[in-house]
């Protein structure tokens, strides 16, 4: 007969541990100052009473932090633990049979003088023990609470002593945890910085700046106009295409044509020419020099820069020549280029990532990021992460965050939803979402309670995109101003991370290049374009009230809290954002009918947002500056897309105190 190796006294078992993510092959993710909320089921057989505690550490400390869980009932515990530095932390469940709190409990049943007197004997026996793992004025008190329990006077009477509180408190302190079960699996927490999980983005070419200049092409010093622009919104994060050398051969023309002129400046996306590669800047842009100031320049505005990362290559890239092995080649001998049919990308060549030479490609792709880094860039935006493969990605991220943890990287990738997920789970901090297509109210609602309340929400950062320069929506192109206008609310009040294809959302650009197509009329990924953003129809102050409230408003900084209200008109979408502690508390109504007045009563939740409701309480229209005073749950609205197709409401309770509320009007 052979025994069990485990100790078989450890009696608690532990399972069903939330937050982890696919049994805890991947990290949940948090940023600074956030806290991980930890359920489990503790049991044990019998009738004793259990002890938990939520052990944790970040990856630099050696000793474990821990802090108390609560019982919820049904042998469910819980409980949270800060994170306050960014990097990867640890946690798991400690848990006990403790016998001081099953003695303590059934002395509080115990009637029979000669039973108690016997229970008071044991006790003292746990107490003393517990003044053994004790020292200084600690083990003197519960000493002291030892010659008590082991007195001469009436059971009774003592028992009162092995029932004081502050014994108890002592008693924790020290507990015996000699027996204790520790959870199965040590969990892990990557926590990066806040812009992480807060930011709003807008893109533009620096190429296109030098048109509003009298040039055919901008570069990085025509740009400082355009930024302070961008800051002047309150946006966050200035994102740019790729800034590298663009090749000549097989350059795109206008609209995506197959043959490009001598002035055509072909997409940005087809790296690399005589003038360098993937650490080289575009010389019509500048110098590296000049990025640095273009950076410089940004943070003194409060904008940070992200910049595209393609792993792909124009036929002129340096790697096709030097590195023909980190390609595919045809029967014929030519470099495989991209396509994905019916669509071809002549100008592109892919990496071929199975190729033999794999690790001297992983390598070089590293130090592309590491380069970029040193010249200050913080942010990635990736393009088309989905078609390189996972362990690549799983490793370059780790590696550049374990000596840069404050580099963020941005997903772009329009796939299926198991794809886009791994690629959060392996280490992307933010994600392009299916948002862009979905319009009704029924799409937005299931796909945000899908990111939002479900085990997606530990893992999945989401940014909202309502265009790209790759995709110009149905919705939008019909839907004019006013369509721009709710889908930028909708954008920046449904996702605390959020961005917009810059001056060409500003202006309501919505012209495609043919019936059914979602791309633009003289896309800028194939052309200079001039943007006026001065005009006088531009949603830049619309987008400026937008990015302030945010700023302004802490709810709106998360998307844990998302709730969805009722409202009797399917064109109209509500929904709310809370703090914890419900000092801010945001309502969102929007008309999704770009064309027609839309009205309904909203519904709220009264004793969840803990409003009473024998009182009137305000609604402060952060949008329009208007105030309304709105009674009981349900309340009527009216929205004209021509004027305002949204309220963004800061709701301010009457509390039950009666002096603690002022209206302000």
């Amino acid at each position: 007969m052979k025994l069990p190796e485990n100790d078989g006294r450890r009696r608690v078992v532990i399972e069903g541990v939330t937050p982890q993510v696919d049994d805890g092959c991947f990290p949940v993710k948090r940023t600074i100052g956030e806290t991980v909320a930890v359920e489990a089921n503790c049991f044990t057989d019998g009738h004793d009473l259990i002890d938990c505690v939520i052990q944790y550490r970040h990856e630099g400390e050696a000793e474990w932090h821990e802090v108390p869980m609560s019982s919820l009932g049904h042998d469910r515990w819980s409980g949270e633990f800060p994170v306050t530095e960014m990097g990867r932390y640890r946690y798991r469940i400690q848990a006990w049979v403790d016998r001081f709190l099953s003695w303590r409990h059934d002395l509080r049943l115990r009637e029979d003088s000669e039973d108690i007197g016997v229970a008071l004997q044991m006790g003292a026996d746990l107490v003393e023990d517990a003044a053994g793992r004790a020292s200084g004025h600690d083990a003197e008190r519960l000493h002291g609470f030892v010659t008590a329990l082991r007195g001469h006077g009436e059971p009774a009477e003592r028992r009162v002593v092995g029932l004081d509180t502050k014994l108890l408190e002592l008693m924790e302190r020290y507990a015996d945890r000699r027996l204790a079960s520790l959870s199965e699996k040590e969990l892990a927490v990557v926590v990066e910085r806040e812009k992480a999980r807060f930011s709003a983005w807008y893109e533009f070419f620096p190429r296109s700046c030098g048109v509003d200049q009298g040039k055919s092409h901008g570069g990085f010093r025509d740009c400082e106009e355009r930024l302070a622009h961008v800051a002047s919104m309150n946006f966050d994060v200035v994102y740019l295409p790729p800034i590298h050398p663009v090749g000549e051969s097989r350059r795109k023309g206008p609209n995506n044509s197959l043959i490009a002129g001598p002035e055509d400046p072909g997409s940005p996306w087809a790296i690399g020419s005589e003038a360098g590669g993937h650490k080289s800047v575009h010389p019509q842009l500048g110098t590296l020099e000049d990025f640095r100031h273009f950076r410089t320049v940004a943070e003194e505005l409060g904008l940070e820069v992200a910049i595209d990362i393609a792993f792909q290559c124009s036929p002129d890239h340096p790697y096709v020549t030097e590195h023909p092995e980190w390609f595919l080649h045809r029967p014929d001998g030519s470099v495989q280029y991209a396509e994905n049919p019916p669509k071809k990308y002549q100008d592109i060549y892919p990496f071929h990532f199975e190729a033999e030479e794999w690790h001297s490609l992983w390598e070089e792709l590293h130090s592309v990021l590491t380069f970029w880094v040193d010249q200050g860039v913080t942010i990635f935006r990736v393009d088309n992460p989905h078609t390189k493969p996972f362990p690549f990605w799983e490793w370059v991220i780790a590696e550049v965050k374990r000596e840069h943890p404050d580099v963020l990287f941005l997903s772009e990738a329009f796939a299926r939803p198991n794809v886009m997920y791994r690629l959060a789970k392996i280490g992307f901090s933010q994600s392009y979402t299916y948002f862009t297509w979905r319009n009704t109210k029924w799409e937005l609602t299931r796909y945000m309670q899908e990111l939002t309340r479900t085990e997606v929400r530990e893992f999945f950062r989401p940014n909202f995109w309502p265009t790209t320069p790759d995709i110009l929506p149905e919705y939008l192109q019909f839907g004019g101003r006013p369509a721009f206008s709710s889908r930028l609310v909708l954008a920046a009040t449904l996702a605390a991370s959020y961005g917009v294809y810059g001056p060409a959302f500003e202006l309501a650009e919505n012209r495609a290049v043919r019936p059914g197509s979602e791309e633009y009329l003289d896309s800028e990924k194939y052309q200079t374009r001039h943007w006026d953003v001065k005009r006088r129809e531009s949603l830049a102050d619309y987008m400026r009230r937008v990015n302030t409230i945010r700023r302004e408003n802490e709810a709106l900084q998360a998307n844990h809290s998302l709730e969805f209200f009722t409202v009797d008109n399917e064109e109209i979408i509500a929904y709310g954002k809370t703090t914890r502690d419900l000092s801010n508390i945001i309502v969102v109504v929007v008309n999704l009918d770009a064309y027609h007045t839309q009205s309904g009563w909203v519904e709220l939740p009264m004793e969840e947002l803990e409003i009473d409701p024998h009182h009137p309480y305000q609604m402060h229209d952060l949008l329009s500056g208007s105030r309304y005073l709105w009674h009981g749950p349900r309340n009527y609205v009216e929205l004209d897309p021509q004027r305002s197709p949204a309220h963004i409401f800061r709701l301010y309770r009457r509390t039950r105190t009666e002096h603690d509320f002022e209206y302000f009007f």
